[in-house]
């Protein structure tokens, strides 16, 4: 990228183009929120379960997001790996209504962090404590406290709470993960 187009990229004046890698258990509603996060005339209307991953984009102000929606299946989740190296941000969904899995979703999102692509970037990481709406979901405050969020001092990280079929919460999670995005990029240019 020449200094034009940083320049006319850091001005808002041309999207940049970020990949993004949407994780989570399968069921946590990964597939749904993207779905919602797409314009109104790409939604899809029924939603399957993903088997391996889904390619989708979507815009917010400023940038261009391709999202890897990856299957939250124990069988593919060894896929997830072969994307952390072109990946700008994570979105990690977590289902607060499914409280016996809480403790697998942490065992992942350790195994996530800890892993040599991803370990040592300060690469957002956006957390949505999906299916808030379910009568006995925990809030984001005790799904953050599960997982030990608290513990993650060298990212950049946030949690909302969120209903993907309501599109609760969703465009706060975006906004905050876009500002991110931004810094981040700009960080990695002035380091370069």
């Amino acid at each position: 990228m020449g200094l034009l187009d940083k320049l006319s990229a850091w001005l808002g004046l041309r999207k940049t183009e970020v990949n993004v890698l949407c994780l989570g258990l399968d069921n946590s509603g990964k597939t749904t929120i993207i779905n919602q996060l797409k314009p109104t005339n790409a939604h899809h209307e029924d939603i399957v379960p993903t088997i391996g991953f889904n390619i989708e984009k979507f815009k917010s102000s400023s940038l261009s997001f391709t999202v890897f929606d990856m299957s939250g299946q124990s069988r593919y989740r060894n896929l997830w790996e072969h994307y952390y190296k072109d990946s700008h941000a994570i979105i990690f969904v977590i289902d607060s209504g499914d409280k016996l899995r809480m403790v697998v979703a942490k065992e992942e999102l350790d195994t996530l962090l800890n892993h040599q692509d991803i370990k040592d970037r300060r690469m957002p990481v956006l957390f949505f404590a999906n299916k808030t709406d379910l009568k006995d979901a925990v809030s984001s405050v005790k799904v953050s406290q599960q997982l030990c969020l608290e513990n993650i001092r060298d990212k950049p990280w946030h949690i909302c709470a969120s209903d993907a079929i309501k599109g609760e919460g969703l465009q706060e999670g975006v906004d905050w993960l876009q500002d991110h995005i931004r810094t981040a990029m700009i960080d990695d240019s002035v380091n370069a």
